[in-house]
């Protein structure tokens, strides 16, 4: 295993470093004046468009796409350093990249799973950044850990799907450029084989029967990276048998293949959040004094910085060996490492970045630092994509399986 940056990934670090430092960390403060400025939380301020066209001018646009046809056409082990840089500034860096969930997933779908006319009315204006998408998964009256407990139906009549559900944390539906669900349901409630009861059809966000009810917070804070997380309801809502994803009964395969790469790309930017969360706490060690000496000479917040550094550095090594293997024998091969880094990267990086608001004090949960925006997206990925206690009960499984 080699992790070394080839040419190519250095070349892209370097700008896009660059980008971050000239367009990216200067727009933070300006992006906040703007939205509390705007007519809904949920509108996009104007600093995220310019970041759009900079980086779409730069050349720094759908780098989480392998596709070469439609990205970037970067490995996993070169986009994984891009995605840690990105991860540094959570709320605008990826979007003004084109990378920002849940787009990165959905495009990731439709570029493997689509049709033609699906590729063409939604993939291309999602690709162009024109238009914003979400995921409709998660339910609030069953277990969503078990995707198989899943209760929306999706019932064929005629040449129609008719769509009956309801949702919730749907990422993305807040946001008023989003303008397609792909949503999973039900085909199938009573067949034999549990993993083959869902589909996923695409659902228009203006469907008769759609209907986005109200905003969901995560620790008081709406993520506006994401667009926003929402409750919808899906009241007989109507669409065509071709907005079919894939085939009937393929919708659990499909939610598989999509969330693989996305794990990975939300640990290299749990990586550069904890990276973040480090150079706030250095920079303020060495700027205040307590009981007569800098906080840098304190002996528990040496000992908290060093273990930092010592945790980031083994799960980089442990997510650039993830993303060596989805490369070289696939995600299936990478099975084990995939979950193992789902464990380990959001649960490490919340303890580095609480010990990081301990340092600062009041400051450390108030809007003036990052932090306690960033915690909250920490603590929220120990749910998403599966919780903890899902991927440690199947890589527990995997493991005892070979004394059995």
């Amino acid at each position: 295993m080699d992790f070394a940056f080839d040419a190519r990934t250095e070349e892209l670090r370097e700008r896009l470093l660059a980008f971050m430092d000239e367009y990216v960390y200067p727009a933070e403060p300006v992006a906040e004046e703007q939205r509390a400025l705007l007519a809904s939380p949920w509108d996009t301020p104007a600093v995220v468009e310019e970041l759009k066209a900079e980086a779409r001018r730069q050349g720094l646009w759908n780098l989480f796409l392998p596709d070469s046809e439609h990205g970037a056409g970067l490995t996993n082990l070169q986009y994984a350093p891009l995605a840690e840089i990105t991860g540094r500034s959570p709320q605008l860096a990826p979007t003004a990249l084109n990378c920002a969930a849940p787009d990165t997933g959905n495009m990731e779908v439709l570029a493997q799973f689509g049709t033609d006319e699906q590729k063409k009315r939604w993939l291309e204006p999602l690709l162009a950044g024109e238009i914003r998408s979400a995921f409709a998964m998660t339910e609030p009256e069953v277990a969503s850990s078990d995707a198989t407990n899943i209760t929306t139906l999706i019932e064929r009549e005629g040449d129609e799907y008719v769509i009956t559900g309801r949702k919730w944390y749907i990422s993305g539906a807040m946001n008023p450029d989003c303008e397609i669900f792909i949503l999973m349901g039900k085909t199938d409630p009573d067949g034999a084989d549990i993993r083959r009861q869902q589909s996923m059809v695409l659902v228009p966000r203006d469907t008769p029967g759609v209907t986005v009810k109200r905003a969901m917070q995560v620790f008081g804070y709406e993520d506006h990276s994401h667009g926003g997380h929402a409750e919808v309801v899906f009241d007989h809502a109507r669409v065509p048998v071709a907005n079919l994803v894939g085939e009937e009964g393929g919708g659990f395969a499909i939610a598989q293949a999509r969330l693989g790469p996305g794990r990975i790309h939300h640990c290299m930017r749990l990586i550069g959040m904890a990276e973040r969360a480090i150079e706030l706490m250095c920079r303020r060690a060495v700027a205040r004094t307590a009981f007569g000496k800098a906080l840098a000479q304190q002996g528990v917040v040496q000992n908290w910085i060093a273990d930092a550094r010592v945790t980031v550095e083994q799960l980089r090594l442990l997510v650039l060996k993830t993303a060596w293997l989805m490369d070289t024998v696939g995600n299936r091969g990478a099975h084990t490492e995939i979950q193992a880094i789902k464990i380990a990267t959001p649960r490490a990086v919340v303890e580095i970045l609480d010990r990081a608001i301990q340092l600062h004090g009041a400051g450390g949960v108030s809007q003036d630092f990052p932090l306690a925006d960033l915690y909250a997206g920490a603590r929220t990925l120990m749910l998403a994509d599966g919780p903890d206690e899902v991927h440690q009960r199947s890589l527990a499984r995997r493991e005892l399986k070979k004394y059995l």
